[in-house]
């Protein structure tokens, strides 16, 4: 089946990618690993960037969903929101690991640009539309943390982390 091959494929690259990285990883290596021909390989990917991209684009994905989601709300509760960001990224912790280690090809294929955006909006809807430099500030050190704690404190209940994380983000808003 060709999706069950697809997640083959999407598995051994990020195995791959963890060890050697993203640039240092050839498609050969992966069909190598995988015992398949290159090929047959690029019957489902076309180069080494439409691979990364498949891998990180359900992040992407949940991103946006997330952020429509909280820009429909008639009105932001801040705690909420802290809450619904620290999940995404629990959720999405592998790829975001991923996007960590391999700045500049994630920065080649625009996706930098996107968390930077989301980071933006995510401001507004705690600031409202013209946050001032402080207020910007705090927001990206908030959502940034909370980003990081969960790639930080891996081996922490989850529970545990998310209630720490959020208290702490929160009280870098200054609400």
């Amino acid at each position: 089946m060709a999706s069950d091959t697809k997640k083959r494929i999407q598995t051994v690259a990020r195995e791959l990618f963890a060890e050697k990285g993203v640039q240092k990883t050839s498609l050969q290596d992966i069909a190598d690993r995988l015992g398949i021909t290159k090929p047959a390989l690029y019957y489902h990917f076309s180069s080494r960037e439409d691979l990364v991209r498949s891998i990180v684009q359900p992040l992407i994905d949940d991103g946006e969903a997330f952020l429509h989601e909280q820009e429909a709300r008639a009105d932001i509760e801040p705690r909420s929101l802290l809450e619904g960001y620290f999940d995404f990224h629990l959720k999405h912790r592998e790829e975001i690991i991923l996007v960590l280690t391999e700045l500049t090809t994630l920065a080649e294929l625009g996706l930098i640009d996107v968390v930077l955006a989301w980071r933006a909006r995510l401001a507004e809807l705690l600031f409202g539309p013209e946050p001032t430099l402080a207020e910007a500030t705090r927001a990206v050190i908030a959502l940034g943390g909370l980003q990081d704690c969960t790639i930080q404190f891996p081996h922490v209940p989850a529970d545990e982390l998310r209630e720490a994380s959020v208290d702490a983000a929160y009280g870098a808003l200054r609400l």
